[in-house]
């Protein structure tokens, strides 16, 4: 498969996966013109699994390095499938619930807040983990925990800017804020597991472990599989407006059935690149860059969407001073590992 040793070139991978993973939502807000979030889901699977096989069979099976994918698939052990399987199925329940907080609240509150906490805590974990494996994580930590501390200074100038909007125009304030910290808390774990089922060498002799877009499929295959078990819960018990039915996914016409495979294709796409990424920045750089998705989400919300349109004056300056601590614990984190 395709290696990146590159850490210049991993960064830029991270940061493709940072447009990727802000940008996808934008679909759903697209969708939900006339579309429920709970129905746009199950287009939003099926063009992920169908993304991450896709990128498998192609980018997974080129290159000198390590195995193609179907050599891959026979030489994987049960644990390494499991794990991956597990991180799929971990980030799927927090992405419904992030998805459910941005059809509450929108895209530059529900990111913030749930994809911010989803960083902090995602890379305490994959630092830990790396140290528990007997590991030592590269570059400064210092200057990474103090990027870390920016960011949770970011999630709570985001939280202050929507309850400023909330109370303004009368929007649920704290279901939004809610569903957001429970979608960052299951999102920050995924990674992770996941990276636990990959073979850190890339190695072509074969170990059980898998190689990156390899287990970047079976991770899809569990947010998959799981989409059966966790999104009719959502759609019986929705988190605003009547329970949605089955019967209801079938009259969406095609441009919105395609904008929910185009979401899926756009996140599979940022965690292709992210895992080709990881073996030369680090699980937890390559993590804490990938994840920078709320700089981007921002953008779109506020700028595109004109989400904090109604909000009251003095709004504005919270948000400025939310985006630019983004853009200041992103800089920490980006040269920790210089």
């Amino acid at each position: 498969m395709l290696t990146i040793h590159s850490y210049p070139i991993a960064v830029v991978l991270c940061v493709l996966t940072m447009i990727c993973w802000g940008s996808w939502a934008n679909t759903q807000k697209l969708a939900a013109r006339a579309w429920r979030f709970e129905l746009y889901y199950w287009d939003f699977v099926a063009g992920l699994v169908l993304a991450s096989l896709l990128a498998a069979l192609t980018l997974g099976s080129l290159g000198p390095a390590g195995r193609t994918f179907f050599a891959d698939l026979a030489q994987a052990d049960a644990a390494s499938i499991t794990w991956a399987l597990l991180g799929g199925a971990v980030w799927n329940l927090g992405n419904l619930l992030l998805v459910a907080a941005i059809a509450v609240a929108g895209m530059a509150i529900g990111f913030p807040i749930g994809g911010g906490i989803a960083w902090v805590l995602g890379i305490v974990f994959n630092f830990i983990l790396v140290i528990l494996e007997g590991g030592t994580n590269p570059g400064n930590s210092r200057m990474l925990f103090a990027g870390l501390a920016v960011i949770a200074l970011a999630i709570l100038l985001s939280m202050r800017a929507y309850a400023r909007l909330a109370g303004a125009v009368k929007k649920p304030g704290a279901k939004g804020i809610l569903l957001s910290v429970l979608a960052g808390v299951l999102i920050a774990f995924f990674y992770g597991l996941v990276v636990k089922s990959i073979d850190p060498a890339f190695a072509a002799g074969g170990a059980g472990r898998l190689m990156p877009l390899t287990g970047a499929f079976f991770f899809s295959l569990g947010a998959f599989l799981t989409t059966f078990l966790f999104n009719p819960f959502f759609m019986r018990h929705p988190v605003e407006g009547n329970p949605a039915r089955f019967g209801d996914y079938w009259k969406g016409n095609w441009k919105t059935h395609a904008a929910g495979f185009c979401g899926g294709a756009i996140w599979s796409l940022g965690i292709s690149a992210s895992f080709m990424a990881v073996g030369a920045a680090g699980p937890a750089v390559s993590y804490a860059l990938s994840n920078a998705a709320p700089v981007v989400a921002i953008l779109w919300g506020v700028l595109v969407w004109k989400e904090f349109a109604a909000a009251p004056r003095g709004t504005g300056r919270l948000l400025t001073a939310m985006f630019l601590s983004y853009l200041a614990g992103l800089a920490l984190i980006t040269y920790s590992r210089l």
